[in-house]
């Protein structure tokens, strides 16, 4: 894992920007189009906004998915991760192909998107942390590292829901929805290259967890330390202690 601790939430997002379009471009150059996932979170706005106004990036040769949905919220709600990844940046991008996940399609949705997914391999994953060190909606208590399937229902734990009041997402604990489609670990790690992007002083014992504790589910982030390719970007928040930049 390369570790990049900026000077600022603004500049994290600029630098995890500018190597997410560096790589698109790379891989362009020995293939037809790029396959991404997205995640969908406040922790993201300034990744986004970066790939948003690059004047680099062919977005007609890039195809996008994301990474999980809540269960049960009705078609186009505003608090759906489908929705927050179109206004923050698939409406204002000509991608060659966007994937939505719908949250409320059942077992056909899971085997409809999971076979989306390994029809070829994926190029790029934009990822966060959550505060109790998911990835994806894989919590401690659902998280595993060789689970079979690609995409699952989970239920989701209680300081998962709460990061989502925390956030801003939902105006109360019980607002938020109990259970969401996700991508599983494995299906995480398969990706070539991922981007990990992880702001505020709410992640600060996941970040520590992930670099420095077991490799272990009690941390489901703590997995990608053993990928070859993870770049994670932190603000001094994140980061703790005393801020000390590093570029490792």
């Amino acid at each position: 894992m390369k570790v990049k601790v900026c000077k600022d939430r603004r500049e994290m997002g600029v630098a995890a920007g500018k190597a997410v379009e560096q790589e698109i471009l790379n891989l362009l150059k020995k293939q037809g189009e790029v396959r991404m996932i997205f995640a969908a979170a406040p922790s993201q706005n300034e990744v986004l906004d970066f790939l948003k106004e690059s004047e680099f990036i062919p977005w007609q040769k890039v195809v996008a998915f994301h990474m999980d949905e809540y269960v049960g919220l009705p078609a186009g709600s505003p608090q759906s991760f489908g929705s927050y990844l179109k206004s923050h940046l698939f409406d204002h991008v000509p991608l060659k192909q966007v994937n939505l996940l719908d949250g409320n399609g059942g077992d056909k949705e899971v085997e409809r998107y999971a076979q989306l997914l390994t029809e070829k391999p994926i190029d790029i994953i934009c990822l966060g942390i959550g505060e109790n060190g998911h990835i994806a909606f894989n919590d401690p208590p659902v998280a595993d590292f060789n689970d079979p399937e690609t995409v699952k229902v989970v239920e989701l734990d209680v300081p998962c829901r709460q990061q989502q009041v925390n956030d801003g997402c939902f105006p109360s604990f019980d607002a938020v929805p109990t259970h969401a489609l996700t991508l599983t670990i494995p299906a995480l790690t398969a990706g070539k290259r991922l981007f990990c992007v992880v702001p505020g002083k709410t992640k600060k014992k996941a970040v520590a967890d992930t670099l420095n504790g077991p490799i272990a589910t009690s941390c489901p982030a703590s997995i990608l330390r053993k990928h070859e390719h993870c770049h994670l970007f932190l603000d001094p928040d994140s980061f703790g202690e005393s801020y000390i930049p590093i570029d490792r």
